[in-house]
């Protein structure tokens, strides 16, 4: 039964209702602490102590050494051009599917999320077989004298597509949220196309923007398994980082693949700070007006 408290409205009454639904603060943040223990901080710390059992020298010798520094050079690369990639593709995918009503738009939509439920193993043996010398697509590139399998494009177009559905995920529903009167005011005092989008809607897509771009490149840089069927594994050509620590790790090494795997832990904490910092930025930026 609930408490009516007096002068308060119906509304609030209402709210006040909803927001008690779940069990009390200790509960619920005890059943969130132990989650999060034991599904994320659990297996980090792991990570971390096994990576510190190494000496300073040992360590720095491990993720310093040629192929590894190799692999972090091509791993990095290739997910920033396939983050930048997803920016401009992703942001355009988010725009046609909130801005235009067509036939098959709501199956577009829906294959944007294909990467999520599909293996990672079974996208990479599909985008070989369509992109090596003799597939559909890589037997017309191979005419016009461009490789894309087992080479570093073949690794930037498998980042492309297990990351582009957190570019356009996080922008659409902004998109759909946008008022449309800030459009039309802007119209309304000659703006162009061009100029509405790049000082209207544009500085209202930046924090949301941020976040994708955080998380495609967070996803490009720990891909595995749609990368190794194309990439072609070739150590200091196109051997990613995640290869290099499943190889220590068949080969027994368990402290250098803690190790490895502890630099691109700090990459990605270190990236997702500075997004962080210019999310904070921008929506303050944004709320300023």
């Amino acid at each position: 039964m609930v408490r009516q408290l007096p002068g308060l409205s119906v509304y609030n009454r209402t709210y006040l209702v909803k927001r008690n639904v779940l069990p009390g603060l200790h509960l619920s943040l005890g059943i969130t602490l132990f989650y999060v223990g034991l599904i994320v901080v659990l297996p980090l710390s792991a990570l971390v102590f096994k990576a510190a059992s190494l000496g300073p020298a040992e360590y720095w010798s491990i993720v310093s050494s040629p192929r590894a520094v190799a692999s972090y050079r091509v791993t990095a690369f290739s997910a920033l051009i396939a983050t930048l990639f997803n920016l401009v593709f992703g942001l355009a995918l988010a725009w046609v599917l909130t801005r235009y009503r067509f036939p098959g738009r709501r199956i577009i939509d829906a294959m944007v999320d294909l990467p999520f439920a599909l293996p990672t193993a079974v996208a990479g043996i599909s985008l070989t077989a369509l992109f090596s010398s003799n597939g559909w697509f890589g037997s017309v590139l191979s005419e016009a004298g461009i490789k894309v399998a087992y080479t570093p494009i073949g690794i930037m177009i498998a980042m492309c597509f297990t990351s582009l559905p957190f570019i356009v995920r996080t922008v659409q529903p902004v998109l759909e949220d946008l008022d449309p009167a800030l459009e039309e005011a802007a119209q309304s005092l000659g703006g162009s196309d061009w100029t509405i989008f790049r000082k209207v809607i544009l500085p209202l897509l930046t924090p949301a923007l941020l976040a994708g771009l955080s998380l495609s490149f967070a996803r490009s840089l720990g891909e595995f398994g749609a990368i190794i069927f194309i990439a072609g594994n070739q150590p200091m050509s196109t051997e990613i980082t995640a290869l290099l620590i499943f190889i220590r790790l068949e080969e027994y090494d368990y402290q250098a693949a803690a190790a490895i795997a502890s630099v691109l832990l700090l990459t990605a904490f270190a990236m997702l700070a500075v997004t962080n910092w210019l999310q904070s930025r921008a929506l303050r930026y944004t709320v300023k007006g």
